[in-house]
């Protein structure tokens, strides 16, 4: 993807529209209790961009907010409950879910959380027990 690339995502209805431009900082899975229970999911498919690549197109006015733990703020569309993104304040990202953006090649190269994980995947790909070191996790690897 050139950097300079737009893609367009929306929530399940259309109410809400948006776009990035760029290219995402990191794509993977997250196994943590909280994604799965946000979701409904065995597993989060995450995108991290920097907040200045997210544009709300359409339906800003649409766009409520839940936050239990202050980390994330979590977007959701008010018409259908769709998700849409959360910003996560103290990296300066924002996780824009990776289903959400159809034209997106989503490559995964990183699973977090996996100490947590209901759904073991067999896929090669490196397998965090938390985060990596500098989002403030241990750095761990676990087997695969």
């Amino acid at each position: 993807m050139s950097s300079a690339e737009t893609h367009t995502g929306k929530c399940f209805c259309g109410s809400v529209e948006f776009s990035v431009t760029g290219q995402p900082v990191a794509m993977g899975y997250c196994h943590c209790n909280s994604c799965r229970h946000w979701s409904g999911a065995p597993v989060n498919g995450f995108t991290l961009w920097p907040p200045s690549a997210l544009t709300i197109l359409k339906g800003a006015e649409n766009i409520a907010t839940y936050s239990r733990s202050g980390r994330s703020l979590r977007r959701w569309c008010t018409a259908c409950g769709g998700h849409l993104f959360s910003e996560l304040p103290a990296w300066n990202l924002v996780d824009v879910y990776a289903p959400l953006i159809r034209s997106l090649k989503f490559e995964p190269a990183v699973h977090v959380h996996y100490q947590e994980t209901v759904h073991p995947m067999k896929d090669s790909l490196p397998k965090l027990k938390d985060l990596p070191e500098e989002l403030g996790g241990s750095g761990d690897l676990l087997p695969d």
